[in-house]
């Protein structure tokens, strides 16, 4: 048993991803007592790393937007004590992201919404205006949401019908009748698995402005920066309790008085927030506990597709670094990269090579990212995999998998010829696996999907039924890096003075 059985928390939060970890710093910063509750041998959720052959792979961390000086990002990290202590490498500022097609055609992303332009009006220089006006019409959406700004307002648009409804496809359409610079203006959408008929606008211009606004790479990703917040919460103070599964919840009334554990263990807390998937909220605290049309609503929302991704690690000094990312497609509608059949997987993937270690010039590894459907790997859906348990699938589910390794390289190749020659090793993993490793519903790489045609839907609030239960994470306000964090800034206003702690984070703005 814990030593921690008889304490009684002041916190006692559920899952370890950027969320989760944010909601622990903060509170512990404020003087509380927190504990932080993980299923999986290591913290970090979407940041977690693994290593292979003396290569250490990202699993969900490649860039990270908002993060030049002054932008929302860069303060929250100043914030956090995360940014002078870690290792951040700009990307490229004439081209950060490039969207390409299997024609030839390449298409860049600028830094700084001047550079956006100009860089785009080079390909387009008849669509001048339209790329004007969706500059114009991002930066308007991001205004309707001041926390994102990091303004202390209490007016959000969250709950704005007309905010939250527009479509981000249709929008566009709207602006340009060129086809090919409606593809490059969502090319990026595997940011966040957009759907042509369903993802709002407002979820592209969140996620889009912070790019622009500042597009990094952390120096050895994910594991540099799990290893630095970990080290802040235990400055804090912050219990930290891996390889502790919570399973059910005990009562006190109708509060929450202690979580159990599949370690045997039982948890005591005053209040109780969970960062993980509001759906696997509801099972551990029982859904009677919730209002039936919480739960009922929870239970029929479509959540993101999921995705298979390809690691390549290369021999040394034989494939160049690429200082941007490339989303690539293999078909004329970058929406439509989402439904595909048969052998004509993938329609697309997203590319990114970590910042080398050894040589500024050489990549080290390359990831790629294809959307998957979960019903692909349904044959193993009942078969669970872990760090203590590796490849346990069996033969048939590593015989898929090098399949759909192989289908990737070999449209790799149609890319970059030659590449088969400069690989040293290749990995992979499916929907399950990160399913199995982040708690996500069938894997769904980004939660729930946002809908504008059902745009209350999808609001989740922090507050539950059950009145001293709270949640956080990816389906608060958005997901990602940048997006958790907000949602734990918004959960933690129940519990700490708005203005104050508004003030406290904005203090540490690094303004030119």
């Amino acid at each position: 048993m814990s030593k921690d059985t008889d304490k009684i928390f002041d916190f006692v939060i559920i899952g370890s991803g950027f969320g989760g970890m944010c909601c622990a710093y903060i509170l512990a910063d404020e003087g509380y007592s927190v504990a932080l509750l993980e299923k999986n041998i290591q913290y970090g959720g979407c940041l977690q790393i693994f290593s292979r052959d003396k290569f250490i792979l990202d699993t969900g961390l490649h860039y990270i937007g908002g993060f030049d000086p002054g932008q929302n990002l860069n303060t929250i990290f100043h914030y956090l004590g995360l940014a002078d202590k870690m290792k951040f490498h700009r990307m490229d500022e004439n081209g950060f992201d490039i969207i390409s097609f299997s024609d030839g055609r390449k298409f860049k992303h600028g830094m700084g919404y001047e550079n956006f332009i100009q860089q785009l009006v080079k390909d387009f220089p008849e669509e001048e205006k339209a790329i004007h006006a969706f500059c114009k019409k991002i930066q308007e959406v991001c205004k309707q949401f001041p926390i994102y700004h990091l303004k202390d307002e209490q007016a959000e648009n969250y709950l704005d019908v007309e905010v939250r409804g527009e479509n981000a496809h249709d929008y566009i359409a709207s602006i340009t009748n060129n086809i090919a610079l409606r593809n490059v203006l969502a090319g990026n959408n595997m940011l966040y698995a957009g759907v042509k008929e369903k993802t709002p606008l407002f979820v592209l211009a969140l996620i889009f402005n912070s790019y622009i606004c500042g597009s990094y790479k952390i120096v050895t990703g994910g594991a540099q920066l799990i290893r630095q917040f970990s080290q802040r919460l235990r400055e804090k103070g912050v219990k930290k309790m891996n390889r502790h599964k919570v399973v059910s919840a005990v009562y006190d009334g109708n509060k929450i008085s202690a979580l159990k554990t599949d370690t045997g263990e039982t948890i005591y807390g005053k209040n109780f927030i969970s960062a993980i998937h509001p759906s696997a909220t509801i099972d551990i605290f029982g859904q009677e506990n919730f209002y039936p049309a919480f739960v009922k609503r929870i239970n029929n929302l479509e959540n993101t597709t999921s995705s298979f991704i390809v690691q390549l690690t290369f021999k040394p000094y034989s494939f160049p670094y690429l200082n941007h990312n490339i989303y690539h497609y293999f078909t004329d509608d970058v929406w439509e990269t989402i439904n595909y059949s048969g052998e004509e997987w993938p329609l697309g993937f997203y590319l990114t090579t970590p910042v080398p270690v050894k040589n500024k010039s050489f990549a080290e590894s390359l990831t790629v990212m294809c959307y998957m459907q979960p019903e692909d790997v349904a044959p193993w859906v009942n078969t669970f995999n872990s760090t203590v348990h590796p490849g346990s699938r069996g033969d048939d589910y590593e015989k898929f998998k090098k399949q759909k390794e192989e289908l990737v390289i070999k449209k790799l190749e149609t890319l970059y010829p030659g590449i088969r020659n400069s690989i040293l090793h290749v990995y992979s993993s499916s929907p399950l696996t990160f399913r199995d490793y982040t708690n996500s519903v069938n894997g769904s790489i980004y939660g729930i999907l946002k809908n504008s045609n059902s745009p209350l839907s999808t609001v989740i609030n922090s507050r539950t039924k059950i009145p001293n239960l709270y949640l956080s994470g990816q389906n608060l306000i958005f997901h990602g890096v940048l997006g958790t964090s907000i949602g734990a800034i918004v959960t933690c206003f129940e519990f700490v003075n708005r203005k104050k702690l508004m003030e406290k984070i904005n203090s540490f703005s690094q303004l030119i």
